[in-house]
């Protein structure tokens, strides 16, 4: 049986991903997904820039877009989905969690059971 997969990203967010990479300074690799505690509900999604891969890092291909994945972050992105929205305010990934039990109200941070 094959084991979900930690991550997928919508056409969106592989675009916008391209997009970003393209205009990194030096040499990106990828984008590394990780969490780290802050905001009202403890813990918030975190975006960057990868030029080499860390050790235990598992790696997510979407139409050529490589995403590393943070090892203490995979307990809490399994099975989410990457998008990238834009409205009136703001343009930003978005992660469509389904181990999320409670989301701030201005959707900056979260929290998982």
């Amino acid at each position: 049986m094959e084991k979900p997969p930690i991550l997928t990203m919508t056409g969106a967010a592989v675009s916008r991903a391209k997009e970003l990479m393209n205009r990194g300074d030096g040499e990106v690799l990828a984008l590394r997904v990780g969490v780290k505690t802050g905001g009202c509900s403890g813990l918030m999604y975190e975006v960057e820039y990868a030029t080499e891969k860390k050790p235990f890092e598992e790696v997510v291909e979407t139409d050529g877009v490589k995403v590393f994945i943070n090892p203490t972050a995979i307990m809490f992105l399994l099975g989410s989905e990457m998008d990238y929205k834009t409205d009136k305010f703001q343009s930003t990934f978005v992660f469509n969690n389904p181990n999320e039990t409670d989301r701030c109200g201005c959707g900056e941070s979260f929290r998982v059971a």
